[in-house]
């Protein structure tokens, strides 16, 4: 029987998802080493990406971008709160509403474990020229907008 003719580019597939298995195992390993769920992780994440793009971390919002209900969203924060990695606080605006921060251990315990890949992948990244790294980027942007489908990312 022969092989089957792979398309071409299916190595960069088969690329990325063994760095996406790679990347889930180093965040599996990170929480086990630190009594967190991955669940856990994929919160504290969620909230540093929201921070970074400026906007405002609510429990309604985390538990949509997390695929949570609301038990399962007061549970996480609750658990994350008492772990001292976030907080909860008053929003100015508006006294009734709740947003979530990423408190500084948080961020220095995720520092201590991912710093030294992310130093490595910004060193690989040095190694790029501008259009390079601008086709890496309109990859991964692709590969993520179609994960964020609601279809999960099949053809319509």
């Amino acid at each position: 029987m022969g092989q089957r003719q792979e398309p071409e580019g299916m190595d960069l597939v088969h690329l990325l998802r063994e760095t996406t298995l790679r990347l889930d195992l180093a965040g599996a390993r990170f929480a086990g080493r630190n009594g967190l769920h991955p669940t856990d992780l994929r919160a504290l994440i969620s909230l540093l990406d929201a921070a970074r793009a400026g906007e405002e971390a609510t429990p309604g919002r985390l538990g949509a971008h997390l695929g949570l209900n609301s038990a399962g969203t007061t549970a996480l924060v609750d658990r994350l709160e008492r772990l001292g990695l976030i907080r909860r606080v008053r929003d100015t605006r508006d006294r009734r509403r709740v947003l979530l921060e990423v408190e500084d251990r948080a961020i220095a315990l995720g520092q201590s474990f991912f710093g030294p890949l992310i130093d490595r992948a910004f060193a690989l990244l040095a190694t790029l020229d501008a259009g390079e790294r601008a086709a890496v980027h309109r990859f991964l942007s692709g590969v993520r907008d179609a994960a964020s489908a609601d279809d999960g990312g099949a053809a319509r």
